[in-house]
Formats: C-alpha cells, structure tokens, sequence
C-alpha cells in the first residue's frame, strides 16, 4: 500500500514539474526579443552594422589576417567559414534575437544582435573599478 501511495506522489511531482518548465519556456519564448541589426566587431572595435532583414554574405578581415564568412539569409545571421583551428564560431549556429552572439576568439571577431537603438551599444551589465 506504501508504494502505490509513493508511486502517486511521484507522478504528481513530475507532473508539477513538467507545467512549472513549460510556463517558464512560454515566459522566455514571449518575453525574447527579434533583432533589427548584426554588429561586427574586430578586435573590440565596430567595423560593421548589417540591417538583419537583407541576404548579405561578407567576409570579415579578422585579428592578424584571420577571416570569418557572415551570412544573412531570412532574419538570421551565422558564420559559414573560419580560418581559426579549432570552427568553434562556425558551429555556434544561427543567430536572430536581441542580445545573441557568434564570438570567434582567435580571430578576435564578435557578430551581436542589436534592436537598432543607437544607446544599445552603451548599456553596461556591470562596472568594475
């Protein structure tokens, strides 16, 4: 009789849990945000700003002669080609909402979703001091 009882209360806490994970899923999916802009940065510095809503295909003079291909097809942005060693950046796959990114560390070169606001750029997560 015990375990039937066990077995019940068990069904009913993963059952819980299984709501409480879809609400949370919903509240992210609704509340995330569609990017208008892809920035590109080489080395820290913003080389390029693509409008999100064009094909674009474009190669990226990256850090030291390294160079990364960017494509823009149908509202998302991904990189095809790397010449780093290891294509971690080429593997990250697409890209589409705000605050997303492709970060290629040997070549330096970091493709971000923005929302177009020209401010977007100058908000901080933290100061350190």
């Amino acid at each position: 009789m015990k375990n039937k009882s066990k077995i019940r209360y068990d069904i009913i806490l993963i059952i819980g849990l299984l709501v409480i994970t879809a609400i949370i899923a919903l509240g992210v999916r609704l509340t995330e945000k569609t990017g208008k802009t892809v920035v590109v940065s080489v080395d820290g510095v913003e080389k390029y700003t693509f409008p999100l809503d064009e094909d674009i295909e474009f190669k990226i003079e990256g850090y030291e002669g390294g160079s990364n291909y960017l494509v823009i097809k149908d509202g998302e942005a991904y990189l095809t080609e790397a010449s780093c060693p290891d294509l971690l950046c080429v593997h990250m796959g697409k890209i589409s909402s705000q605050g997303q990114s492709i970060i290629c560390l040997p070549n330096r070169v970091v493709v971000e979703i923005r929302d177009g606001n020209e401010n977007d750029s100058k908000e901080f997560d933290a100061i350190v001091g």
